[in-house]
């Protein structure tokens, strides 16, 4: 799924809550979240990212990140979050790692 824009607070939080429930409702249980158009992401944006993850890994599923531009990198850094979440450079990359 690429996102683009502003994940926060209010509609780019919950566009996305409800995109990746959809996917899960049909059945997607490998979902690779596209970033590069990403240009903010709030706390809002981060709780959403995460309830996502946490969601799909719940139904033994997996969540991959990919094309993290340099701020949102950074702030997944700063959070720790970039330990905890399947980041990688390129979407090719992430499709590779779901096997």
């Amino acid at each position: 799924m690429d996102i683009s824009g502003r994940i926060t607070l209010g509609e780019g939080s919950s566009d996305l809550r409800e995109r990746m429930r959809e996917l899960v409702a049909l059945g997607h249980r490998k979902i690779l979240l596209n970033l590069d158009g990403v240009t903010f992401v709030d706390s809002s944006g981060i709780g959403e990212l995460v309830s996502g993850y946490v969601s799909v890994a719940n139904l033994k599923g997996k969540v991959r990140l990919a094309g993290l531009s340099r701020r949102v990198r950074d702030l997944f850094l700063v959070t720790k979050l970039y330990d905890v979440l399947e980041i990688h450079e390129t979407e090719e990359q992430a499709l590779r790692a779901f096997g």
